[in-house]
């Protein structure tokens, strides 16, 4: 898929006037999932801008809950539901657990792309041999891959996969859950080009070719903030500070 370089991430947001604002701000890769219990919100975020609907990427994520040969679609048209929308455009599996299994859950995906209800197909949190068995089962492409992707961890095995099939990774959790405002080296790199951690921290993601980055905001200065981070350019010595910080903290270890 040929995403946005920074989208939404809307875990955590429950109302539907931040959905508003940011799409008003650019926003065009909105991010939700069922176990978010936002969808509703985002649908409604959507439904009151005025950008059509064309213009917007609109990603959900099957909780594990969902993922059983028979839970797939009713989970898929639950989602829709909620959204207020006919299909979605890129619809993934959360995590290979709980009901997962690829003999059944794959082709229950594959045909809800047949049937237009989604367009295209993604996975967040896998790991490389769940990659391998997904490619061996799913007959639709994988349109990109959902992983924790921050200044603190970030998986380089995922990346090569990422890059060897041609596919985007979503760096989820940019913001290191807004460690990136306390730690000195990203503080040091913001004051030099006059801007914020936060914006280090993406830029940081965006550095890395074929990655993109799904930060969490709500206020419109922050959302802002957010969205410009696209313009920063470090240089290859401030890149080269950020990957040598001596720290690795997983958000969301398995």
């Amino acid at each position: 898929m040929d995403l946005p370089p920074v989208g939404l991430g809307t875990m955590g947001i429950g109302d539907p006037g931040t959905i508003e604002t940011a799409i008003g701000l650019g926003y065009r890769h909105l991010d939700t999932a069922q176990i978010y219990d936002n969808e509703a919100v985002v649908g409604e975020g959507i439904a009151a801008s005025d950008r059509p609907r064309e213009t917007l990427t609109v990603a959900t994520k099957l909780w594990v809950d969902s993922l059983s040969g028979d839970d797939v679609r009713p989970g898929a048209e639950a989602s829709l539901d909620r959204l207020g929308l006919d299909s979605v455009d890129l619809l993934y599996v959360h995590r290979p657990r709980g009901d997962y299994d690829p003999e059944a859950t794959l082709p229950a995906i594959d045909a809800l792309v047949d049937d237009g209800l989604v367009t295209h197909v993604g996975l967040s949190n896998f790991e490389p041999d769940d990659l391998e068995r997904v490619r061996d089962v799913l007959d639709a492409p994988v349109a990109a891959h959902q992983v924790e992707f921050h200044p603190y961890y970030r998986d380089e095995r995922l990346l090569a996969d990422a890059r060897e099939h041609d596919y985007p990774l979503v760096a989820y959790s940019p913001l290191i859950g807004g460690d990136v405002f306390d730690d000195p080296v990203l503080t040091d790199i913001a004051a030099t080009h006059d801007t914020s951690p936060a914006a280090v921290a993406i830029a940081w993601v965006l550095a890395h070719e074929g990655v993109v980055a799904i930060p969490k905001a709500s206020s419109p200065e922050h959302l802002r903030a957010n969205l410009a981070a696209r313009s920063l350019e470090l240089t290859p010595t401030e890149i080269g500070r950020i990957d040598a910080i001596d720290r690795e903290r997983e958000l969301y270890p398995e």
